[in-house]
């Protein structure tokens, strides 16, 4: 049973009955947290939530747990997993002190990284409620994860980028030519990825031959996938379908997951079968997970909690299978969760940070959805702080419009534009081939080749002669 909490200012009491509550007041607002009534009645109960947040022991997150033990298997995972000995150099903290320990020149990323394990995702999470944004981009910034497949992620120096060739209708033809598209803009390092219109096994298998023939045709240091749900990816590989990454949305809650139709015994059933296939060449990080704010109180089974800390609730269920790739939807459900620009880059900048403090390859489709109020500046902005954070891969689709899910996101020019500005480079393996195929004339700074490559001439002469 956890204790409550409180907070004297002037002759004013503020009352907080749990931990959950406390942290959920302390949240800088948003609409999903109005929706489920766990917000801030006022700013001033805000900032005095997350004074009295600040004075809470990191320990405390290890013996007061939000979700009960019992209940809920990532609870069981987050506990089960903590690594005593590496939180040994941080136990003595508060929540304020861990924030100031974090900023500190002390925690470099050498020293960041060996803590990851001690940190829990509620630890992450309350810490985050008591920083400003340039907080969270500076810590980000020193947070390096590395992942590997066919090409390598998350650098320091370099931004990946995920190219989106959906189509309303599935259709071959329009995939291939949004394919060749984001690769003559220099997209792809981080996976083509295709959202299916159709979702079964027979539709994914044809879309992951597709994604294969270009890959293995062009000697692409690339992977593929179809976001499909994990168990249709299972019937691919046991189909002999050529799977690179498996795929499947998740949510900080076992409830949430449920909802999902999966649990943790599903995911590993499913990374072993892709291990199986050894198709990575530089490395054998096989999953892909996709992640968002808003998801567990959409599906009921929040517990009460923020959606902010039950996002980073679903970073430790990631962590635990060693994924190449992670990124956080940030728009993507709606204004009933956030609401506008701001509260979407503000979430956008608390994902990243909270995913790469806990060792997450974190990438973000920056995005929204017509009925928010929000607009393509907004999305420029949350980009470009981002990028100075180190996310590891933006999104890339044409005109940064998603014509098959409805929703805008960033473009494959969006993607030049943050790494010139930014110096920002492709994965290494990547940039390489770029090189060679003559895609870019200059990979440092990012320009086109003005021509052509002729390895592409050829095949687009033969789709225009058949139009």
């Amino acid at each position: 049973m956890g204790h409550a909490y409180s907070y004297t200012l002037g002759t004013h009491t503020y009352q907080f009955k749990s931990l959950a509550q406390l942290m959920a007041k302390a949240t800088p607002q948003r609409s999903g947290d109005r929706l489920a009534g766990v917000i801030a009645q006022s700013a001033q109960e805000r900032a005095v939530a997350q004074m009295t947040l600040a004075e809470v022991p990191l320990k405390t997150f290890l013996n007061d747990v939000l979700i009960p033990y019992e209940q809920d298997e990532i609870t069981r995972l987050i506990i089960d997993e903590h690594d005593a000995n590496a939180f040994s150099l941080i136990s003595h903290l508060t929540v304020g002190d861990f924030r100031n320990w974090l900023l500190s020149d002390y925690a470099t990323p050498a020293v960041l990284a060996s803590v990851r394990q001690a940190i829990t995702p509620e630890m992450a999470a309350a810490v985050s409620k008591i920083m400003r944004n340039q907080d969270l981009i500076l810590v980000a910034k020193k947070c390096h994860v590395k992942s590997a497949f066919r090409n390598t992620i998350g650098l320091p120096g370099h931004l990946s980028t995920r190219l989106q060739p959906n189509h309303p209708t599935d259709d071959i033809n329009g995939i291939a030519a949004c394919m060749l598209d984001g690769l003559l803009y220099g997209n792809g390092d981080a996976v083509i990825g295709i959202n299916p219109a159709t979702d079964n096994v027979a539709q994914a298998i044809k879309l992951m031959t597709l994604m294969d023939d270009v890959i293995q045709k062009y000697e692409i240091p690339t992977q593929s996938c179809v976001l499909t749900h994990v168990t249709n990816t299972i019937e691919c590989i046991e189909a002999g379908a050529p799977v690179d990454l498996v795929f499947q949305s998740i949510g900080g809650t076992e409830a949430t997951n449920s909802s999902f139709g999966f649990n943790l015994n599903t995911l590993a059933e499913a990374q072993d079968a892709a291990l199986s296939l050894k198709r990575g060449t530089v490395g054998n990080n096989v999953m892909y997970f996709e992640t968002g704010q808003g998801s567990s109180l959409s599906a009921n089974a929040h517990h009460g909690l923020d959606q902010q800390t039950c996002e980073a609730r679903a970073y430790a269920l990631a962590r635990k299978f060693n994924p190449l790739l992670v990124n956080t939807v940030v728009g993507f459900i709606g204004p009933e969760y956030l609401f506008d620009g701001k509260e979407i880059t503000r979430a956008g900048l608390e994902d990243h940070f909270c995913a790469k403090l806990l060792g997450i390859p974190m990438g973000c489709d920056v995005c929204y959805t017509n009925h928010a109020e929000a607009d393509q500046n907004d999305m420029d902005n949350l980009l470009t702080l981002l990028g100075v954070a180190g996310c590891s891969f933006v999104m890339g689709i044409p005109g940064s419009d998603d014509i098959m899910l409805n929703y805008q996101t960033t473009s494959f020019h969006d993607a030049l534009y943050v790494r010139r500005v930014l110096g920002s480079r492709p994965a290494p393996e990547f940039e390489a081939w770029l090189s060679k195929m003559k895609i870019m004339e200059n990979t440092a700074e990012s320009i086109l080749s003005s021509t052509l490559p002729s390895a592409f001439a050829k095949p687009l002469k033969a789709v225009q002669g058949g139009m």
